[in-house]
């Protein structure tokens, strides 16, 4: 106790001054304050989430007097992300489902694809599969983040695992539209161009590990590889 009367659970609810340095913005301030006094929590006696200090506040009184502005802002954080995200993914699932009735290649007279059998095709239909789920599946969970309480408990782990499940989803889902688009359009290409594309693209794959490497090291390149140069 200390001469205000607060114990460490109250000492544990007082809003930090000072984040570490991997904690960036309000979702994740919030998410590290709920954790903290959880930790806190479950570690003391259990009379102490109950006592009061001099001006007669519980640890949880503080903690949420503290944080009100800090959770204020993530929640508007995370309700506009979520909508945002949601509208998105709504978009994919209609633009996916509309795909999923067009067929690459056109069909016989008994409605079978021309192309079936090639590889081209299954990666098509697997792939607007695999966009349409993860989108429905996206949308569900941003609906769910959207419409959640959005309480200090619900911010250790409840909801950041949501917000990370929907994103997850939502990047699978654009990646695989992307694939089903590149290989629905594989078919109208003409053999001679496909032909002229492979060396091509085998080409630009060196200058695209060099670039790549020269601008994420923190060292600069030796000009000279081989042989020592004296100087």
């Amino acid at each position: 106790m200390d001469i205000d009367g607060n114990n460490v659970l109250h000492m544990a609810s007082f809003l930090l001054q000072h984040m570490p340095r991997q904690i960036h913005g309000s979702l994740m301030q919030m998410q590290y304050e709920a954790l903290w006094f959880k930790y806190v929590k479950e570690n003391t006696p259990a009379h102490l989430s109950s006592q009061e200090n001099n001006d007669g506040d519980t640890p949880d009184e503080i903690f949420a007097e503290q944080h009100k502005d800090l959770l204020k802002e993530s929640n508007e954080w995370i309700k506009d992300t979520s909508g945002s995200y949601a509208v998105v993914a709504a978009l994919i699932v209609s633009v996916t489902y509309a795909t999923s009735y067009t067929v690459p290649g056109g069909t016989d007279d008994n409605g079978r694809p021309h192309s079936r059998g090639h590889l081209t095709f299954d990666i098509f239909v697997f792939s607007v599969l695999v966009s349409f789920c993860s989108s429905i599946t996206s949308l569900a969970a941003f609906v769910a983040v959207f419409s959640s309480r959005k309480q200090p408990v619900d911010y250790p782990r409840s909801l950041p695992l949501k917000l990370c499940f929907g994103l997850t989803t939502f990047y699978l889902s654009v990646v695989s539209m992307l694939v089903s688009f590149c290989a629905a359009h594989f078919f109208e290409l003409d053999h001679r161009i496909k032909r002229k594309i492979s060396p091509y693209a085998l080409v630009l794959i060196p200058l695209y590990w060099n670039l790549l490497r020269t601008t994420l090291s923190r060292e600069p390149r030796p000009r000279y590889v081989g042989d020592n140069v004296t100087m």
